[in-house]
C-alpha cells in the first residue's frame, strides 16, 4: 500500500503564498537587534555607567582609632579593653583568649576599607594586641566625608549691618490688640445618669 502525502504548498488556500520567507525575515530580525544591543554597550560603556543605582555607604564593625589603640596597655582585664575599644565583633568559642576588632567601609565608587585589630589575653589579662595601621579620629572623620560634594556652607552668624536690614524690612506697626473672639454658644449635653438612679 502506497500512502502519497501531498505537499503543502499545494494545500494553501488559493491567493495565500507559504509563510516560510515571513518566518526568516522574522529570525533575521530578531537576530540583528539582539546583536545591536551587545554591540551598543561593548561600544558604549559610558551610557550605560551613568544610569546606575545609588548604593548606600555601609559601615561594619567596631570603629577603632589610633588614640584607642595608644590606650591600650598589657595587663589590662577584658572589661578595661571593653570599656575602651567596645564590645568585639569576633569573640570565638574556639579561640576564647582572642578578641578581634574588625572594621569595613564600602562606599560606591571607591575601593573598600578594613581595618583589623586583634586582642589577645591570657588569664583574662590582655597580653598582647596586633593591629593595622589605624587612622586618627580626625582622619577618619575626613575620609567618611571625602568623595561627597557639599555646596558652599552658609554663614552661622549674621554682621549687624545685615540684622539692621532685616529689622527694616521687617518692620511692624505698633502691634494691635487681639480681637475678642466671638462667644459661642455653650453646647447642651444630656445628662450621664437619670436623676433618682440607684447606684
Amino acid at each position: 500500500m502506497l500512502h502519497h502525502t501531498p505537499d503543502r504548498a499545494h494545500l494553501s488556500t488559493p491567493g495565500q503564498r507559504p509563510n516560510r520567507p515571513l518566518r526568516w525575515v522574522c529570525v533575521l530580525a530578531a537576530l540583528a537587534a539582539l546583536s545591536a544591543c551587545s554591540s551598543v554597550t561593548s561600544r558604549m560603556p559610558g551610557i550605560t555607567s551613568l544610569v546606575s543605582p545609588y548604593k548606600i555607604d555601609i559601615l561594619q564593625g567596631n570603629v577603632v582609632t589610633r588614640e584607642q589603640a595608644a590606650a591600650l596597655q598589657t595587663g589590662m582585664t577584658r572589661d578595661q579593653v571593653r570599656d575602651i575599644l567596645g564590645s568585639p565583633l569576633l569573640a570565638s568559642v574556639f579561640h576564647a583568649d582572642r578578641w578581634d576588632y574588625v572594621f569595613t567601609f564600602r562606599r560606591q565608587g571607591q575601593t573598600p576599607q578594613q581595618r583589623r585589630l586583634t586582642a589577645f589575653f591570657k588569664a583574662d589579662v590582655l597580653e598582647k594586641f596586633e593591629a593595622d595601621e589605624l587612622p586618627t579620629e580626625a582622619e577618619f572623620v575626613a575620609s567618611l566625608d571625602a568623595g561627597r560634594k557639599f555646596g558652599k556652607v552658609p554663614p552661622l552668624q549674621a554682621t549687624e549691618a545685615q540684622l539692621k536690614t532685616f529689622d527694616e524690612r521687617n518692620k511692624t506697626t505698633a502691634p494691635t490688640a487681639p480681637s475678642a473672639p466671638a462667644a459661642t454658644p455653650a453646647a447642651s449635653y444630656p445628662p450621664l445618669e437619670t436623676p433618682g438612679a440607684a447606684r
